[in-house]
């Protein structure tokens, strides 16, 4: 029985050196050095090829290294195969800390005194209470439930939509298109967490942005085929949003002269919201798949239906 390892080299290198001190019964192998692929019965992995998978004939259970699971193409995967995303503390203390930052920088006006530093303008902008600023996090789970838990305790007004009604201690949920209109008109700054499915590739766009308070700011930190980037920067240019937190883009790095680059009101970080802390994800990974050999749960599983 031995898990292989498909992604970064140098990251595997870790993971490897890791799980020989953690689990030393369970082989743990780096792609290509994959040894007897009969013997492979679990595969982690970011992204793989659709043929892939054909050369592990008693592959049991996929493992994704991040929280989502849409770059390992799951329409192409055989139907009966397990496939389960990374849940592990370090990626979600990661998330909650960047958007409590990007949330913190839109209340408090970072990015517009940062424009008014480089022109030399002293102004002082009106100072108000978390309390006045609306956050709605689209998206409620694992990362969602403990992203809005981060900003209920700095004061904010925060609200939830998802597929089904989160019920979450202080904060207002909202479900399914038909409430999401309500969710966006009391949203001031909107945070996309959303998993990317055939339903929300594309949801940040024109209509949704509307729909939305003159003035309010986006922050995604979901993936980046949730955004449409010629309706965002028409929403920016026009003046109904404010400002735009980007942290995933369609292509990756983003290309030079895109518009996002050069754009005073986008502000981007290159995918680093929130990362697989090595350490803490071995430990998630050992435990799933002793859990997998024990015929107990393993955590999170994805329903193959809904993507995520």
């Amino acid at each position: 029985m031995a898990i292989l390892y498909k992604s970064d080299p140098v990251r595997g290198a870790q993971w490897a050196a890791l799980h020989r001190e953690r689990a030393p019964d369970i082989d743990f192998r780096v792609w290509p050095d994959s040894g007897d692929s009969a013997g492979v019965h679990y595969l982690i992995a970011w992204s793989i090829a659709p043929d892939f998978l054909a050369q592990f004939p008693n592959l049991e259970v996929l493992f994704c290294t991040g929280a989502g699971v849409d770059r390992l193409g799951l329409a192409n995967l055989p139907p009966g195969l397990p496939v389960v995303r990374m849940v592990e503390p370090g990626i979600v203390e990661g998330m909650g800390e960047f958007v409590t930052m990007a949330a913190l920088s839109l209340h408090r006006d970072a990015y517009e005194y940062a424009r008014l530093q480089a022109r030399g303008e002293w102004k002082v902008l009106p100072v108000r209470p978390a309390s006045a600023t609306r956050v709605g996090v689209l998206g409620a789970g694992v990362l969602g439930r403990h992203v809005l838990g981060r900003l209920a305790a700095f004061g904010f007004d925060c609200a939830a939509w998802s597929r089904t009604r989160p019920a979450i201690a202080d904060v207002a949920g909202f479900a399914g298109r038909e409430e999401l209109q309500a969710f966006l008109a009391r949203t001031d700054v909107l945070v996309c967490l959303l998993p990317l499915t055939a339903d929300t590739r594309g949801i940040l766009s024109a209509s949704l942005f509307a729909a939305l308070p003159r003035g309010a700011s986006v922050v995604n930190v979901g993936r980046g085929d949730h955004l449409v980037d010629a309706d965002l920067l028409a929403a920016l240019d026009g003046g109904h949003l404010a400002e735009a937190v980007i942290d995933v883009m369609h292509e990756e790095p983003l290309p030079a002269g895109h518009p996002f680059w050069s754009h005073p009101r986008v502000h981007l970080t290159p995918h680093i919201a929130s990362e697989t802390q090595i350490p803490t994800a071995v430990d998630a990974l050992i435990a799933n798949v002793r859990a997998h050999r024990d015929g107990r749960p393993m955590l999170g599983l994805v329903d193959r239906a809904k993507g995520y």
